[in-house]
Parts: structure tokens; sequence; C-alpha cells
């Protein structure tokens, strides 16, 4: 069975890749990886950290491109690939760009296509944008979904997917982190936390299109009130984008107990968590990741596609409005048993036995 794993961003790269590595070890499978680079730097260093060497790298990343000049680029790069290696399935995790151009690449060239943690909806197109759209397209092409958790197979049945082709998982990210977080820590993030010394550390992570623009703005000020808490340092490693970068760097440059740093590695991102207080993020994998250090995160969005950290109390929505924000932060902060109601809540993403189900899957289709 020759299998193609493709990827492009590092949150994809860390959720495929104990895809990738048991794939190789598989008796009678063929494996091979396709990167699209859709992100290059952020997604080199995943590479690096689960030595995972691609045969084929598209580097399709180009400043300020375009979502169609992306989506064209992948289309005319990728389908040379399926056309040299005759794959008999093609494997592609989430809702980036990346997997809704390859889920269509394999259905013109009738290829099986499995996508990786199917079934995660907000039901509104606009919110993620493009996410919410990228993952319905690899959600009608698929046939294998592999569902993270019962509520994502849930969404799947009542879009009419055949129960038979739905398999729940649990997360592949938990997989990879009890992997990276077995690794030794960094010496840049125990400096870091030597030298910042505080019992209430605060992780940032804020770079989603939707916040684009106000969304930003009512995150840094938030963020300016909260730095004047006794006692809080906060930590905000910055995405490269123009639109992040400009606003966060003109409200919390130079601002006392603000440590802003250039996008970490994923190693010392992992690492950073465990030291954190508190979690803000509108980030989708580190919803995940947070809850199996108990570390409480709140979710800078109106809306998510995961759920199931709000209901089993890991996460809490918060959105963008800077009062909000502060309030939710400062209840945290000052509130143990609030604190700990959320800090010992259960992950409901899995158990890191993920990625053994998805290939078992795959065996007995």
């Amino acid at each position: 069975m020759r299998v193609l794993s493709v990827f492009g961003t590092r949150p994809e790269a860390v959720k495929m890749a104990p895809v990738v590595k048991l794939l190789k070890e598989t008796a009678d499978v063929e494996s091979r990886v396709c990167v699209t680079a859709q992100h290059r730097q952020m997604l080199d260093q995943v590479l690096d950290l689960f030595n995972i060497t691609p045969d084929y790298d598209l580097d399709l990343m180009r400043e300020d491109q375009s979502l169609s000049q992306l989506s064209a680029s992948i289309f005319t790069n990728l389908e040379p690939v399926l056309t040299d290696f005759k794959p008999n399935w093609v494997l592609a995790q989430g809702d980036t760009t990346t997997v809704a151009i390859t889920s269509l690449l394999c259905y013109y060239h009738k290829i099986k296509f499995g996508h990786v943690e199917a079934g995660l909806r907000t039901h509104d197109k606009w919110q993620p944008f493009p996410e919410e759209i990228n993952r319905r397209i690899a959600g009608a092409v698929a046939d294998l979904h592999f569902a993270p958790t019962e509520w994502s197979k849930n969404n799947l049945l009542k879009e009419g997917v055949d129960p038979n082709i739905i398999k729940v998982t649990g997360n592949t990210v938990i997989d990879a982190l009890q992997f990276v977080s077995k690794q030794p820590e960094p010496k840049e993030i125990t400096n870091l936390t030597n030298k910042l010394a505080t019992s209430k550390l605060i992780l940032v992570t804020a770079h989603r299109r939707e916040n684009f623009g106000e969304g930003m703005k009512n995150i840094c000020k938030a963020l300016l009130d909260l730095s004047k808490e006794k006692d809080v340092q906060i930590v905000y490693p910055v995405h490269l984008n123009p639109n992040v970068q400009e606003p966060v760097n003109r409200l919390l440059k130079n601002v006392e107990n603000i440590t802003l740093l250039p996008p970490l590695d994923y190693l010392p991102l992992v690492h950073l968590m465990k030291h954190a207080t508190l979690i803000l993020t509108d980030s989708g994998g580190i919803q995940e990741e947070a809850p199996a250090f108990g570390v409480p995160t709140l979710v800078l969005r109106e809306v998510t596609e995961r759920p199931e950290g709000v209901e089993a109390g890991t996460v809490k929505l918060v959105g963008t409005e800077t009062s909000r924000i502060k309030e939710e932060a400062k209840r945290l902060l000052d509130d143990e048993a609030e604190y700990q109601k959320m800090s010992k809540a259960a992950n409901p993403y899995g158990d890191g036995h993920a990625s053994e189900r998805i290939i078992q899957a795959l065996l007995n289709y």
C-alpha cells in the first residue's frame, strides 16, 4: 500500500508527524511525505524536531500571496507528485488551504483521501476564515474521516456521512505532545523563565485572520492592562504576519512586564506552555495542547470548532472585547477555586494512541 502524507504548515506537521513516523515502521506500507511549505520557517523546525525528511518539497511560500495564488500553486505543483507516486491513499490533516486543494486533487484523480482531524465545525463559513470551508471541502471528498472526538463524529453524521467511514481516533496532537514534552527543555526557555521569575506567567499567541484589525488592537489593550497586575509577566511570541506585527509592536513594544519574542519553535513553545499559569490564544492547536499540562486557557475568538474543551471546562471562549479578556484573566489569576476548576478538568482530546488507530483503519479498509 502506497501512502502519501501532505502538509504545509507547522500545526499540520505537528499533528501528522506521529502518523508519518508510524507509517514508516508499518510493514507492507510505502510511505512518502510531500510538503507544500505554505509556512516555510515554521514548518522546517517541526520536520527537524521529528526527524522527517520530505520526499517532495513544493516550497510554495511567497510573501503576501493571496489564497487564490496559493491554491493555484498547490493545484499545479502537487498534481505531478500524485502522477509520479500513484498513491493508494493520501492523508492530510485539518483545515488549511493545503488540505482543501489536496482533497480536490485526490477527487479528480480518483485517489482515496483520508482526512485526519475530521468533523470540526463552527457552522459559520466566515469564522474561522478560510478554515471552515477548507475542512468542509475535505469532508465532502474524504473516503475515511478520522474524527478526534465523538462531537466531531456527530457533526459528520448530521451531514449524512456514512458511519462506517468515520473512525473516532483521539487527536494526534496528544501523540505529538507526549514525544515532544520528553525532550530536554531548551536553554532559551530555562533562561527566560529564570529571568522573569514570576508565579503568574501569561503566555499569549494571537494570529488569526478574523482577528486582524480591531480584534488585535483590543487584545493588545487588554494585555497592556493585565501587565500592570501584581506579579504578572506576559510572554508573547509574535507571529510574522505584518497584520500582527504592526499593532503588537506599536502598542506593546518596550512595555514593562511584557516580553515580545520572535515566533518560537515547537519544542520551546511546548516547554513554555508547561511554565505558564494562564494562556490567552486564538490558536486551534493550543486549545488542545494546554489542557494536557493543566493550564487554563482563554480563547480569543467568538466561536470555536473545538467545543469539547469548553464543555470539559479546560478552555473558555472570551472573544476579543478588551474588558471581557481582562475580567476573565483577572478572575483566574485572583480566584484559586476558579483556577483549580479549570486546571484540574480532564483533557477531552485523547490518550496518545490516535496514530495507531488511523493506521489500523487504513489497513482494515
